[in-house]
C-alpha cells in the first residue's frame, strides 16, 4: 500500500513552549494508527497538525484525499443550535452536501441515541452527549483519512463499543485512521501500528503489541 500520510521533521511551538519536536513518520493507506503518550506529550497537537487545523512552525505534512477529524468535544458545533441543526452544520463542514445530510439524518440521529434531546440546544448537553452527537456525524461521512482524539473516553461503555465497531467498519472500507486513546485494550485489539510520543518527540513506532508492551514497562 502507498503512503497516504507523510510527516517530515514536524515542529510546533506555542510561544516559548515546544509542543512537537522534529516528528517524522509515515502511514500507509488503510492503516489504523494510534498515538500513545502521557498527557501533554504532544499527541493532540500532532493530530491537529495532520488534520490541518494547526499550522506547523517547521516541517511538512502531506495527506492524500479527504480528511475528516473529531479533535475536541463540540468542535464545529454551535451551542445555541439544536442537535439536529448542528448535524447539518457539522456534516457540511465534513464535506457532505445538504441533500446527503437529509438522506442520512435519521441514521445519524439513531446512531446518536440522543432521543428527544436532538431538538434541544447543545449548550444543555453533557460531554458524553456531545461525543455521541459528534461521532454520529462522523459515522456517516466518507473520508479517506479519519482522525479522532480522545473523545471516545467520555461516552458510556456501550456507546464506546459501538464507536469501536464503527472504526473497524471504516478500516474494512480502506479508510486510514489515526486516533489517540488511553485504553490499551482497544489499541491492542484494533490497531496495526502505534506511535509513542514522549516529551514532544517520537520515542518509538511499530506494531501495536510491541509498542504497548514497551509503554507499559516504562509506565510501571
Amino acid at each position: 500500500m502507498a503512503d497516504i500520510i507523510r510527516i517530515e521533521h514536524l515542529n510546533k511551538s506555542f510561544g516559548d513552549v515546544r509542543a512537537v519536536n522534529d516528528l517524522s513518520f509515515r502511514v500507509k493507506q488503510g492503516e489504523l494508527f494510534a498515538f500513545l503518550g502521557v498527557n501533554g506529550a504532544g499527541k493532540s497537537t500532532s493530530l491537529g497538525l495532520v488534520a490541518g487545523v494547526i499550522k506547523p512552525t517547521k516541517g511538512t505534512v502531506t495527506t492524500e484525499g479527504r480528511v475528516a477529524s473529531m479533535l475536541e468535544l463540540g468542535g464545529g458545533f454551535h451551542p445555541e443550535l439544536t442537535g439536529r441543526e448542528n448535524i447539518y452544520l457539522n456534516a457540511t463542514l465534513l464535506g457532505l452536501r445538504r441533500k446527503e445530510v437529509q438522506q442520512r439524518m435519521e441514521r445519524i440521529i439513531e446512531f446518536s441515541e440522543l432521543g428527544e434531546f436532538i431538538d434541544e440546544p447543545i449548550r444543555v448537553y453533557s460531554s458524553g452527549m456531545l461525543a455521541k452527537l459528534g461521532f454520529s456525524v462522523i459515522s456517516q461521512v466518507e473520508p479517506d483519512i479519519l482522525i479522532i482524539d480522545e473523545v471516545l473516553a467520555v461516552g458510556d461503555i456501550a456507546f464506546q463499543a459501538k464507536c469501536i465497531q464503527t472504526i473497524r467498519d471504516f478500516k474494512k472500507r480502506g479508510v486510514t485512521i489515526l486516533f489517540v486513546s488511553h485504553n490499551m485494550s482497544d489499541v491492542e485489539k484494533i490497531c496495526d501500528r502505534v506511535i509513542w510520543i514522549e516529551n514532544h518527540r517520537l520515542r518509538e513506532v511499530g506494531s501495536a503489541e510491541r509498542i504497548i508492551e514497551l509503554y507499559k514497562q516504562a509506565m510501571a
